[in-house]
């Protein structure tokens, strides 16, 4: 995985094609990995967990957060990838996207028309909560 992500970050697309396994490399886009890789700055990758993968294993899973800029946008790509051994070594085989939790309030929603948190006594609507 991590020589996946270095792939990415020097442009050397060609690696990307030659660790995958043939069914991915027949469905590989070079010119929009390249693009990709252009057009993003890495900021790194986070190995979060690993199952398999070791000496007597044919299969292996690494979940794993990169993340990059593009666009002038921060970029979180958290994906779960598998991998199989071929006789000359570890292809990746699939990935699943893992998308990002909903934000949960901590505090009820204050309507439009309820007191404003803040303490003045008007209602949210023409406090806090009025429109620029």
């Amino acid at each position: 995985m991590r020589a996946r992500y270095s792939s990415y970050v020097t442009g050397d697309i060609l690696f990307l094609k030659s660790s995958a396994t043939a069914k991915v490399q027949a469905e590989f886009n070079e010119e929009a990995s390249r693009a990709w890789s252009k057009a993003a700055r890495w900021h790194g990758l986070e190995i979060i967990s690993t199952d398999k993968g070791g000496p007597g294993d044919d299969m292996g899973v690494v979940e794993f957060r990169a993340t990059y800029t593009a666009n002038n946008e921060f970029c979180n790509h958290h994906e779960v990838s598998t991998f199989v051994r071929e006789p000359d070594g570890w292809k990746f085989d699939d990935g699943q996207l893992i998308g990002e939790k909903p934000m949960v309030r901590e505090s009820p929603k204050v309507g439009r028309n309820d007191p404003c948190p803040c303490g003045s006594g008007k209602k949210y609507k023409k406090c806090c909560g009025r429109e620029a």
